[in-house]
């Protein structure tokens, strides 16, 4: 954990982000006491598209029409 002024991180922003996006925690300052953290965001896993073939099947059944009664509980 880095501490840092916040005039210094004014000053030095693009480095600190960079620091961050390393994993650095940076914490700003005002007057040598703690205001803020600076922290690099986690980001969520991209979706890969067929990620789930092979795991879930869909049999003949599935493609025939339903009841009348189930019909009916859908209007």
């Amino acid at each position: 954990m880095k501490i840092v002024n916040i005039h210094e991180a004014k000053t030095h922003l693009s480095r600190l982000i960079a620091e961050a996006e390393a994993g650095e925690e940076i914490v700003l300052a005002r007057g040598g006491k703690p205001v803020a953290r600076l922290l690099r965001i986690a980001v969520p896993a991209q979706r890969r598209f067929g990620a789930m073939r092979g795991r879930a099947r869909i049999d003949d059944a599935f493609f025939e029409p339903l009841p009348e009664s189930e019909l009916a509980a859908w209007e």
